[in-house]
């Protein structure tokens, strides 16, 4: 059983621990067969939604996400089966702008729906020439009376080809680079949309590359004003970049406890493994990083919900900390594993090809560097 004192620390009040103890026995009871992984994440959103944890991921009534909520449920999510978490990850952030900026009309439309798990969510931002670097998206939204005509590529998209509602970003013009793009509610049905391929990976997921070509979609699709879908992404990104971490925590947790099965009951010359100084280190060394990465990530989520505008700073290094640590403490459990490690389908094994990806969407490891260095610089700046 995975450490649980770390729900006694300041960040959490008691519906966090109620909430905790309510994903931990949906996730437990869980247990779908992942042969097929469109069909995997379609039953795993119904059965979150039916059993209510997805409510956390939408908020009809335009108060906000208790980000704390979501990452203990993308922790405990994570820890049980990984693509539950991904099943429950992106209903969160495919309708978060929705949440946050969307009209009570778009909220009313969607957000039910999501939460119950009827409708599947997708967050389409990503594109062939523009990664990290949103501002210089290229795929554009050209109004043509009571209409946006959409022309581009969207590319490594979540939930790609299964999903009912995609929130996407396109160029609408108002101005260069980051103030020119805007946000808008697509579905699948529009004429003109095409998912082109599907995009296998280490660890499946429904991933796929979309085309628009002159694709209508009414004014009214529009979330927040136009130009403003720059400040909704990254407004997005503040509060579901620290769920990643969470994730990757979650994939750390699981590790560490199998690793502690491994090395108390493997036998070494006639002791446990566990009972060489140099497994212990290995041992310490991979508990450090769990509670480092907790405390980063609860940090970061705890001030988002005491009501900071941003979480710049505290989401990029949760987000860096814990994704880095968790790909230690698991490469750590495979060497503990030795041979078994390494075997298809053993534990350790998915986690393995579980947790490169993390290191990678929501913004890179090496441009979360870049962002907690020019907000260290901000903060030098501002004492002067």
């Amino acid at each position: 059983m995975a450490d649980r004192t770390f729900l006694n620390w300041p960040f959490f009040e008691e519906g966090h621990r109620d909430w905790a103890a309510k994903v931990e026995a949906v996730a437990a009871a869980l247990a779908v067969d992942h042969g097929d992984t469109d069909a995997a994440c379609r039953t795993l959103v119904r059965r979150l939604g039916a059993a209510g944890v997805l409510q956390v991921t939408a908020d009809a009534s335009g108060a906000g996400l208790d980000v704390r909520k979501l990452c203990l449920a993308r922790e405990i999510l994570a820890r049980h089966d990984g693509l539950a978490d991904f099943a429950f990850a992106m209903q969160g952030l495919g309708t978060a702008a929705i949440t946050l900026f969307g009209s009570p009309a778009q909220r009313a439309e969607w957000l039910g729906k999501t939460a119950a798990g009827e409708a599947i969510a997708a967050f389409a931002l990503t594109e062939p020439q523009s990664g990290s670097d949103v501002a210089s998206s290229t795929m554009t939204a050209v109004r043509d009376g009571d209409d946006y005509v959409l022309n581009g590529e969207k590319t490594w998209i979540s939930n790609g080809g299964i999903a009912d509602v995609y929130t996407l970003f396109a160029r609408t013009g108002e101005a260069p680079g980051a103030k020119g793009l805007s946000a808008f509610i697509v579905t699948p049905d529009l004429a003109g949309f095409e998912v082109v391929e599907r995009l296998e990976t280490i660890a499946p997921h429904p991933l796929a590359t979309l085309r628009f070509t002159n694709c209508r979609l009414p004014a009214s699709a529009m979330i927040g004003a136009p130009g403003q879908g720059f400040k909704i992404a990254m407004s997005v990104l503040d509060v579901f970049r620290s769920t990643v971490a969470a994730a990757a925590l979650g994939f750390a947790r699981r590790a560490l406890d199998e690793a502690l099965g491994r090395v108390t009951t493997r036998q070494v010359q006639g002791a446990p493994l566990f009972d060489l100084q140099m497994v212990q280190g290995h041992i310490a060394d991979m508990a450090l990083d769990v509670d480092a990465a907790a405390l980063l990530i609860y940090r970061a989520a705890w001030t988002k919900d005491s009501g900071a505008p941003r979480v710049t700073r505290e989401a990029a290094m949760a987000k860096l900390f814990s994704t880095e640590a968790a790909q230690g403490v698991i490469d750590k459990a495979v060497q503990l594993f030795g041979g078994e490690g390494v075997r298809s389908g053993a534990t350790v094994e998915r986690l393995y090809r579980e947790i490169r990806a993390l290191r990678i969407y929501e913004g890179a490891s090496d441009v979360q560097r870049i962002v907690i260095a020019r907000q260290a610089m901000m903060a030098q700046e501002g004492a002067k």
